[in-house]
């Protein structure tokens, strides 16, 4: 027997997934294991020694509890490979083939394992939100992708934008200016305590997006009754829909074929978010159709291990979206040229 590996490493550590065929030739898919610690990034970018440290006893304990010793395919899912990948690229083949025996292994950013998740191999638009915020679409000729800029430079629409505009408001409230929201002063203070201690607790902290983000379920709280915290996420859901317009399909407007699908942790908000952004994805995309996601981004890499091992990947190969290593001689013409390990 042999199976597939999906990864998703992302910023609360690292999962994986083992697939194997079943006695009807379906692939069934094993529970996943997760490590309790981000993989780190340095100079060179995401650590593939870090990553592989941490992988490859979660792969052994897999593939031993399945009784298989071989991996046909891996594909890792790496939050950062779009901008931080060279390590992985560089380092991440000839370590696995020499630990795990890998020969066909796929690295993807964390918005493509994300889209295929949501929709597959099929083309449209997957908006992935969390903490921070990306925007994923393909034509299947090639990826394209808005936002994912970080809470400095963008993310707009994230969890991250939502508690911090809902801690703007609170001050604003604190300090007798327009636009400020009681309602959100009072629960800011009941999280964090006294508005002025809080520039002390935020500014020096290494993960002050997901302290931000923390903030966020709070302004959906007071939505129902309070017009500022309404305002803020009638803005998100602006935002969202304005990133999966730049990344949706064009074709779509004439065939009326491409999808979009929403996926992660901020959307657990429901309605209060929810509610405006199907609107504002209407009125921005009103030619695509509005879909659940089928599965979350460990999902998406598996997929994509799946279709690999059976040579029917047909995605885009972009080297900082979706870089193949070990393609069948069939696809080679299209697949980066290096060498397989």
């Amino acid at each position: 027997m042999s199976g597939v590996l999906g990864v998703d490493s992302g910023g609360s550590g690292l999962r994986a997934v083992l697939a194997v065929k079943d006695g009807q030739d379906e692939d069934r898919a094993t529970a996943p294991l997760k490590s309790g610690e981000p993989v780190r990034t340095g100079p060179r970018g995401i650590d593939a020694g870090h990553l592989v440290a941490q992988l490859v006893p979660m792969a052994r304990q897999l593939m031993a509890d399945a009784g298989i010793a071989t991996l046909r395919t891996v594909t890792v899912g790496a939050a950062g490979y779009t901008s931080l990948g060279d390590s992985l690229r560089a380092d991440l083949p000839s370590a696995l083939a020499r630990e795990l025996g890998v020969r066909r292994l796929a690295l993807a950013a964390d918005g493509v394992t994300a889209y295929v998740g949501a929709l597959g191999q099929q083309p449209g638009a997957v908006v992935a939100a969390g903490t921070g915020l990306i925007a994923i679409g393909t034509d299947l000729a090639s990826w394209h992708r808005a936002d994912g800029w970080g809470h400095l430079l963008g993310d707009n629409g994230s969890g991250a934008w939502i508690g911090r505009a809902g801690l703007d408001a609170a001050l604003r409230a604190h300090d007798g200016r327009s636009g400020g929201s009681a309602p959100l002063l009072a629960r800011g203070e009941a999280m964090f305590g006294p508005a002025g201690t809080w520039p002390g607790q935020l500014y020096p902290r290494t993960d002050r997006p997901a302290v931000l983000a923390s903030f966020a379920p709070e302004v959906a709280a007071c939505a129902d009754g309070d017009p500022v915290a309404a305002d803020i996420l009638a803005e998100a859901a602006r935002h969202i829909a304005d990133a999966a317009r730049a990344v949706c399909p064009t074709s779509g407007e004439v065939s009326g074929e491409v999808q979009v699908a929403l996926t992660g942790g901020l959307f657990k908000m429901g309605d209060p978010l929810l509610v405006p952004l199907r609107a504002a994805l209407t009125d921005r995309l009103p030619y695509a159709r509005q879909v659940p996601a089928a599965g979350d981004p460990l999902a998406g890499a598996v997929r994509i291990a799946v279709d690999l091992a059976e040579d029917r990947l047909t995605l885009p190969r972009e080297e900082d979206m979706l870089y193949v290593i070990g393609e069948p001689p069939a696809l080679e013409t299209t697949a980066p040229k290096t060498p397989t390990p």
